[in-house]
């Protein structure tokens, strides 16, 4: 069962109501998605911009989300591997928009990789690649 735009952020804002002001699902392609990290002063590290832990949560639920759109609401899965490069400092004062890219969906593992920007410029501030393993069926 696939989700779209409006099943998956449905599912956020039931399954998940603590992050649910933090994220938005932007768009959704055949093996793609593009997630919005909204700004919040409690996102921030000293010097203004979004800190490493706001932009691993990005990429986690992005690729998290992108996963579910292709086998449904399945909130059991859950990542087993993840690494992430920090490559820039991203603007202060602006969303943070993530670029998610299903590499593999198998039956117990999925692998995805992501790029963050700064909304309004095209160099990536991260880079992330996340293994994921989802639930048996029954």
């Amino acid at each position: 069962m696939k989700m779209d735009k409006a099943a998956l952020t449905a599912f956020l804002d039931s399954d998940f109501p603590q992050v649910k002001d933090m994220f938005a699902v932007e768009t959704v392609g055949a093996d793609t998605l593009t997630m919005r990290l909204i700004n919040s002063p409690s996102l921030l590290r000293p010097g203004g911009t979004v800190s490493g832990p706001a932009m691993f949560a990005l990429a986690d639920v992005a690729v998290y989300l992108t996963i579910l759109s292709q086998i449904g609401p399945k909130a059991l899965t859950v990542t087993t591997s993840a690494t992430m490069d920090f490559m820039r400092k991203p603007a202060a004062g602006v969303d943070l928009l993530c670029e998610t890219r299903l590499l593999k969906l198998g039956r117990a593992l999925a692998v995805a990789d992501a790029l963050i920007f700064a909304e309004g410029d095209t160099r990536p501030v991260a880079r992330a690649s996340l293994t994921y393993s989802i639930p048996p069926e029954g």
